[in-house]
């Protein structure tokens, strides 16, 4: 290999590899290095790649000193009265330049060989280091294969797991599509690369596509507050806005509820009920309990977040929902405890209410 391969070969790697050149010149030094050393038995040289034509030239070394140091490599020691040049002094380098004319093929082999394994490491730590900080977002890969547990999502330079118990209940997907994941976890592998943990039943998951298609959520205009999710069902999101101008609810949900709809298609279906967040717990627990109205919220507990709530007639089972679905998101977007009751079950039960009316 002469010098221009040399230069196209790093060119190459870099750019496919994702690793700096000057790295890749001084993994080839250190390859070259090991291969002269392995080859002559030499213990004391060191190599040099010249980056602009891409020639090496390999070195023997002696170090100035005035005692021998058992500690050190002999061969790369010379004491001061031993050397010829006058002007040299204590902690000088002397070099010779001993590049042979042929490596020959075992040492063509041993620079290969560790030139590889330096390149995987360098990579390795690249795709670590690519993806580190990608734990908590939303990745879009292509889904490369399945088997009886996961399917496996291609990032290009790496892939991720996903679950089928973290799939989107009734969803259906297709080998080769494009696909949206959420990164939930990500930690160094056995081999050095990164073993990436995917999500689409995580509420970061909402989170993040909500982001992705209100702009008004990315750049701060609308704050979203909390989620609550039953994935592939329903799911609740509480947003405001400090600007008293803007409708936060209206903004997520978008002209003619387009921005909503295109998340919940992602979402294969499910539902999103937009909540208004507000400062007043009785009034957020009231707005959490949506669709239903004409609810009478009072906080039993203002430490331990315990709330009551009062509905007759349709919307008591709307505040409650099927199977106790809407309550259940409902407490868990206000972060409360809430009792769905009627008035009859209240006084039956001998809660004072009204001992909380102003609660």
């Amino acid at each position: 290999m002469n010098g221009a391969d040399i230069i196209k070969a790093i060119d190459i790697l870099s750019e496919e590899k994702g690793i700096p050149k000057e790295d890749l010149f001084e993994y080839l030094e250190a390859a070259l290095n090991a291969a002269y050393k392995r080859h002559y038995g030499a213990s004391n040289s060191k190599t040099k790649v010249d980056r602009d034509t891409g020639e090496y030239h390999i070195y023997s070394y002696k170090i100035v000193v005035d005692e021998i140091n058992m500690e050190e490599e002999e061969d790369a020691q010379i004491l001061l009265e031993e050397v010829t040049d006058k002007k040299l002094k204590v902690g000088d380098v002397i070099e010779e330049e001993v590049t042979p004319k042929d490596f020959g093929r075992v040492a063509a082999s041993t620079a290969k060989q560790v030139l590889v394994q330096k390149v995987r490491e360098a990579e390795r730590n690249s795709i670590m280091q690519e993806f580190a900080d990608k734990e908590g977002e939303l990745l879009i890969g292509t889904l490369s294969r399945e088997d009886k547990m996961n399917y496996y999502v291609d990032f290009g330079r790496a892939s991720g797991i996903l679950p089928k118990k973290d799939c989107i209940p009734g969803e259906v997907l297709e080998m080769g599509s494009q696909i949206k994941v959420y990164v939930t976890k990500i930690e160094e592998g056995q081999k050095g690369g990164p073993v990436i943990i995917l999500s689409r039943t995580h509420y970061g998951f909402v989170k993040r596509l909500l982001e992705m298609e209100i702009p008004e959520l990315s750049e701060g205009i609308v704050i979203l507050y909390s989620v609550a999710r039953d994935p592939g069902s329903r799911s609740k999101i509480a947003v405001y806005s400090e600007n008293e101008k803007i409708d936060a609810v209206g903004a997520c949900i978008g002209e003619k509820g387009i921005r909503i709809n295109n998340i919940s298609k992602e979402l294969n279906g499910e539902k999103i009920d937009v909540v208004k967040y507000d400062k007043d717990l009785k009034e957020f627990i009231r707005n959490a309990l949506s669709p239903a109205k004409d609810v009478d919220i009072y906080i039993i507990d203002q430490k331990e977040r315990h709330a009551v709530a009062v509905a007759e007639g349709d919307n008591l089972s709307l505040a409650i929902g099927k199977n106790g679905q809407n309550v259940k998101l409902a407490a868990r977007l206000t972060k409360c405890k809430i009792d769905v009751k009627t008035l009859v079950q209240v006084q039956e039960e001998g809660i004072n209410i009204y001992k909380y009316y102003e609660a």
